[in-house]
């Protein structure tokens, strides 16, 4: 087992890749603790995944940094330390031009996507200096390479969690704790089917087909593919990788 007597927290647990890479950590040896803002969403997912000793689960938005310091000494109590933080949380927001977004709209994406991927880190780093070692993997996108009209704010979020990473990366690397970024491009789940509707309302299908022709591998993305490069990230495998962003987008970004 990859992660044998690992302990991991997975934010945004209730959502398509939070859950897929719950459900493999546990199948390579970890203890996770399930975190989201959703008390029955979570319980939900808690119960897909069987539940047992080896799962917890915690409720805290990811901008709330009360909840979330409360979820990290959560793990800990339950399992005795920390060793991986999946920051994961993020929203796709309200697709709009730049001249029509308002300020709470841009600053609404901003607080999840950054400022809560910033508290996550934060609030695990005094637990996994106490293991001597440790994994933080932040979720980026394809999104944090490159560019898409009526997208901006994002776009922005995206490209800054990619900043994070290679400040934190630096920051932590003497106390042997790695950052780093995963990039899906287009995956089969609820944020691109969301985008779907939000980009070609009219014609949701057409829209996809235009994405996976856009795709060197010619379709979407699962979400257990994101799952197995968390997976990689959070084992010894990695053990030299920090600072880095890593794509898992079928080529999208190559094409």
């Amino acid at each position: 087992m990859r992660l044998a007597n690992k302990k991991a927290i997975v934010t945004g647990a209730t959502g398509g890749i939070g859950e897929a890479t719950a459900k493999l950590f546990l199948a390579e040896g970890a203890k996770v603790m399930l975190v989201g803002r959703s008390k029955a969403k979570l319980r939900e997912t808690f119960e897909r995944l069987g539940g047992g000793d080896a799962l917890g689960m915690a409720v805290a938005e990811a901008t709330d940094e009360a909840a979330t310091k409360a979820a990290v000494a959560a793990t800990v109590d339950r399992f005795g330390g920390l060793d991986i933080l999946f920051a994961n949380a993020g929203t796709e927001g309200d697709l709009k031009s730049i001249t029509d977004l308002t300020t709470a709209e841009f600053q609404s994406v901003l607080m999840t996507n950054v400022v809560g991927v910033w508290l996550s880190m934060k609030c695990a780093v005094e637990a996994l200096r106490k293991s001597g070692r440790g994994s933080i993997i932040a979720t980026s996108s394809v999104a944090g390479a490159i560019g898409f009209a009526n997208m901006s704010p994002y776009i922005a979020s995206k490209h800054a969690v990619c900043g994070l990473v290679k400040t934190a990366a630096l920051e932590l690397g003497e106390a042997n704790i790695r950052v780093n970024a995963v990039a899906p491009g287009p995956i089969d789940n609820r944020m691109m089917a969301s985008l779907g509707v939000q980009l070609a309302s009219e014609d949701a299908a057409a829209f996809r087909e235009q994405v996976e022709q856009s795709v060197a591998l010619k379709r979407y993305g699962t979400n257990e593919e994101v799952a197995h490069l968390a997976l990689f990230l959070s084992s010894d495998e990695s053990s030299y990788c920090t600072g880095g962003y890593y794509l898992v987008d079928g080529g999208y970004v190559a094409a």
